[in-house]
């Protein structure tokens, strides 16, 4: 029989001997190359494994851009087999220009114009280059050109880099306000770190003198301004912190001698004591302005920062936030127009950069309270008749024992030293949740929990710093408010427990965030909620609204003068009301009703609902999660057959659960999907059975029974120890499932089991490879039809 060409060379062959050839005739060498670009890790899965990386077979970059990606095939397979998959990575990666090839024949695809032609020859790397940037732009060219700062030893993921480089092409043209949407845990202020590098080294500033510029990063906590100090510690000499400390240390004068400035609006904004020292600076003296968690008031036209941003007029305004468009926080996008880049919580969990959760929804029998003459009100007021809801909670009235009930939930729900984040009303109930938890705790410790809120001060600060350390166990549970919404990097949170009302997806999606952060060891994170916050998720507005929907202010310079005239022609509703804060309309704050319930109140945990987040960030109920996995198996296999071959044999059946896994299925969520089918006792072969193919369900003992029962399987080994080891790995199936039965698990049976050795089971079966064969033919044994 004839070969053809596509069964002489493998892939590997192709790219040797006719792709490589190909691009060297164009001018790539060898440093212009990457091959095989894996530009993700993975979605995270339980039990420390990766969902499938996403990789380009070559990677073309010149100048320190990335220009193009190549997906290759065997030789003759065809030049555009792998267009639409290089077109996907391609719009993932922001690129212009994409290519497939089977070596023989070679397809250019132009994402921009949407249109694709077969070339003779790959273009060169200058040509290539000529497609991103245009010989006039030689300050974009300068910027873009310009290699990142990898002293630090990290260097930038796909995302950072696209997100570096949109910024910095924004300001190359001319832009004064440019905006980057990245999720919380993504990097934001690495992000910032490059740009200022690239800014740097090619001295770029407003007046386009022989200077480096002028930089002032605005944050809104000091732990914020801290962790971007650190982040910018390569540029440690020429960085300086604006404080009113340092002010005074100079004898009244504000430090110009940096060129990296960090400071809290706090300190440099105007309050009744003096005039603000960001005044002190002349107008023109920073060249660029990065306002952090942007969306917490700085485009406002009332807002904390938008003093200091309208003084600074002449330098770019960088904005960096988290959050994506929303009704609530519309002004930051009025202000600073269309993100440049924007990369969603979504995306990062799905490559794998942040952590999946889940969602357990807590209900207890006291999620709603009417008063009763048998209850005792201890302080405050209470209104008779009143439906007191969740909302109502520690904001109007506080009962104890349902905090005490809730401590216990908490605690029953976690593993005991898992780091856990609980997000209270206020200071107050921040508290009383962690006097609660105290009383419950099995743990002597007495910072196991503590409360971190802006009271604690100093030593908030240190307790908070000892909860981020990876390296201490110790505090293991924070009670808070808001202070840690949002910046605070604790990489090693496993739950994020929520007993405050969130009315605003922006804070919800904040809180969020805190559980997101990558750490060896760590799967997922799980909300634990109490108020029903989680109904956030499927909100309308959860990936941020359509751009039609919101008007964007595309005048960019309008002046302070223009918006206060505008605003005294308009009417401007307040983003939230007094009565959510539990104030009086005087600001004073409402006096909380304390009641203790009467002794014969039971007070219980009546329902948890755990929920899985499919890829698109949507938790899913038992009848969703049952019909996503359903409509997945047809794809995956054709028949019960199929099935039943591939589950039969270790390799192949690892293969088939690592399918599962890619879709979001792990060995969790599959245990849970046996316990929504009565099914604890039957192997997963049976529910995926049941599910795709209306198969009966049997349980794992009835499998067993069904083997022992088989005599002539048993009469093929005449060594008594022999038959003694299959029926023991028969036992340990009917007791722990599929794991006793993977390839590498045979060694561990053996030496659990009297022969104790390989080389006593090798002699029991005749030699190694006919104990191998006999752990095998069990397997199908167990499955068959």
């Amino acid at each position: 029989m004839a070969h053809t060409s596509k069964d002489i060379y493998s892939e590997e062959d192709t790219k040797v001997k006719f792709i490589d050839p190909k691009l060297k005739e164009s001018d790539w060498t060898e440093d212009l190359i990457t091959r095989e670009y894996y530009f993700t890790d993975g979605r995270k899965l339980v039990g420390n494994k990766r969902g499938e990386r996403l990789f380009a077979d070559y990677l073309l970059k010149y100048r320190n851009k990335t220009l193009a990606i190549i997906e290759a095939k065997k030789y003759g397979e065809g030049a555009t087999k792998g267009l639409q998959q290089v077109i996907k990575y391609g719009e993932k990666l922001k690129l212009k220009v994409v290519f497939s090839t089977d070596g023989k024949g070679f397809y250019q695809y132009d994402l921009l114009e949407g249109k694709g032609e077969h070339i003779q020859r790959f273009p060169s790397p200058e040509e290539l280059y000529r497609k991103y940037v245009k010989r006039e732009d030689t300050v974009t060219e300068q910027l873009l050109s310009q290699p990142f700062q990898f002293t630090s030893g990290k260097k930038p993921r796909y995302y950072q880099e696209i997100a570096v480089n949109e910024a910095l092409d924004a300001v190359s043209k001319g832009n004064k306000r440019v905006l980057l949407t990245l999720a919380t845990g993504t990097g934001k202020t690495y992000i910032a770190l490059q740009i200022v590098h690239k800014l740097f080294e090619t001295k770029w500033n407003i007046d386009s003198a022989d200077r480096r510029p002028k930089i002032l990063f605005l944050a809104d906590r000091n732990i914020l301004a801290d962790q971007a100090i650190n982040e910018f510690n390569f540029y440690e000499k020429d960085l300086i912190k604006v404080t009113g400390e340092e002010v005074r240390r100079r004898n009244g004068k504000v430090p110009t001698n940096a060129n990296i400035f960090f400071a809290i609006y706090q300190a440099i904004a105007e309050n009744p004591e003096f005039e603000g020292y960001y005044k002190a600076y002349p107008k023109n003296f920073f060249d660029l302005v990065i306002i952090d968690e942007c969306h917490r008031g700085s485009a406002n036209e009332t807002g904390s920062w938008r003093d200091i941003l309208d003084y600074f007029d002449t330098a770019v305004h960088l904005g960096l936030t988290a959050t994506p468009k929303r009704k609530d926080n519309v002004d930051t996008y009025r202000y600073f127009g269309k993100p440049v880049y924007e990369y969603s919580l979504k995306d990062g969990i799905n490559d794998g950069f942040l952590t999946p959760y889940k969602v357990k929804r807590i209900r207890t029998n006291i999620d709603e309270y009417i008063y009763t003459s048998d209850d005792t009100v201890v302080s405050g007021e209470i209104e008779e008749k009143k439906v007191y809801e969740l909302k109502d909670f520690n904001r109007t009235v506080v009962i104890p024992k349902r905090e005490e009930l809730i401590a216990k939930a908490i605690l029953d729900n976690i593993n005991e030293m898992d780091k856990t984040i609980v997000f209270c009303q206020d200071q107050d109930h921040a508290s009383l949740i962690r006097d609660s938890i105290n009383v419950f705790k099995k743990v002597r410790d007495p910072h196991y929990c503590v409360r971190v809120t802006s009271d604690e001060g100093e030593d908030g600060k240190k307790l908070l710093e000892a909860f981020r350390d990876n390296e201490k166990d110790i505090p293991v549970i924070l009670t808070t408010s808001q202070m840690l919404t949002t910046g605070v990097d604790a990489r090693n949170v496993r739950n994020i427990v929520i007993l405050r009302n969130i009315n605003y997806v922006v804070e919800f999606k904040q809180i969020v965030g805190r559980g997101t952060r990558v750490f060896e060891g760590k799967d997922f994170f799980t909300i634990l909620d109490f108020m029903g916050a989680t109904n956030h998720f499927y909100d309308e507005e959860w990936d941020g609204l359509p751009d039609e929907e919101l008007e964007i202010d595309e005048n960019k310079n309008v002046t302070k003068k223009d918006r206060d005239k505008k605003q005294e022609e308009e009417i401007i509703e307040p983003v939230y009301n007094l009565d959510e804060f539990g104030l009086l309309e005087d600001g004073n704050r409402r006096e909380k009703a304390v009641v203790e319930l009467s002794d014969g109140r039971k007070l219980a945990i009546i329902d948890i609902e755990t929920r899985y987040i499919d890829e698109d960030g949507k938790p899913l109920s038992a009848k969703e999660f049952i019909e996503k996995l359903i409509g997945c198996i047809p794809i995956m296999f054709k028949s019960e057959k199929q099935l039943r071959e591939l589950w039969s044999k270790p390799e192949t059946r690892e293969d088939v659960l690592k399918m599962l896994q890619d879709k979001g299925f792990d060995m969790e969520q599959l245990d849970f999907l046996r316990g929504l089918f009565n099914a604890s006792d039957c192997d997963i072969f049976d529910v995926l059975a049941y599910i795709s193919f209306n198969k009966g369900m049997l349980k794992r003992k009835e499998r067993t029974d069904h083997v022992r029962g088989d005599k002539k399987f048993f009469e093929i080994y005449e060594n008594i120890k022999a038959r003694d080891f299959l029926m023991f790995i028969l036992d340990r199936y009917e007791k722990d499932g599929i794991e006793e039965l993977k390839r590498d698990r045979l060694g561990e049976l053996v030496k659990m089991d009297k022969l104790k050795t390989t080389k006593e089971a090798g002699k029991a079966f005749g030699n190694m490879d006919k104990l191998i064969q006999a752990y095998y033919d069990l397997q199908e044994n167990l499955y068959k039809g």
